[in-house]
């Protein structure tokens, strides 16, 4: 039950315009991420280590353009150890109007309060994006998680 509570604490790509504080100055771009849970499993692997599998439906909403709307899924894993650390990791995909796509990898280390993002690939205007950044969860809900985000869009 805590490993569930921390992962839906901890999962994917965040949205920084109504905290302020959270954004950093060299951000060109910030927004939500605001999940819904599709799917959560957690395997206790004795011990004290479990591994927790999710899988979620993300909708980004941004001041930016590229980003904004943007729709799919989120998936990844954590892993909790004996000592209480929780380690994240896990890849979205998501599709904007135009039926571009874009796809990122984020993590968060254990003990980490924010975690990080970056962009892995993408067509039409994703193509060739390098953008990449922090997030941090600040709202969870049962099964729905926003996370705020922040970092470079180019």
């Amino acid at each position: 039950m805590k490993t569930t509570k921390l992962l839906k604490g901890l999962c994917v790509m965040g949205s920084a315009l109504l905290m302020p504080g959270l954004a950093h100055s060299a951000d060109n771009c910030t927004g939500y991420d605001n999940l819904v849970s599709i799917y959560t499993q957690t395997l206790d692997l004795g011990g004290g280590h479990t591994l927790t599998v999710f899988r979620q439906s993300s909708i980004i909403t941004t001041e930016n353009r590229r980003y904004n709307l943007t729709t799919g899924e989120c998936s990844g894993a954590a892993l909790s150890t004996p000592d209480g650390n929780v380690r994240v990791q896990g890849f979205c995909a998501r599709r904007d109007k135009d039926g571009d796509t874009s796809s990122v990898e984020f993590s968060q280390a254990p003990g980490a309060e924010k975690g990080v993002w970056r962009s892995t690939g993408g067509t039409g205007k994703f193509a060739n994006a390098s953008d990449s950044g922090w997030y941090q969860d600040v709202r969870t809900d049962g099964d729905m998680l926003v996370s705020q985000w922040g970092g470079n869009c180019s």
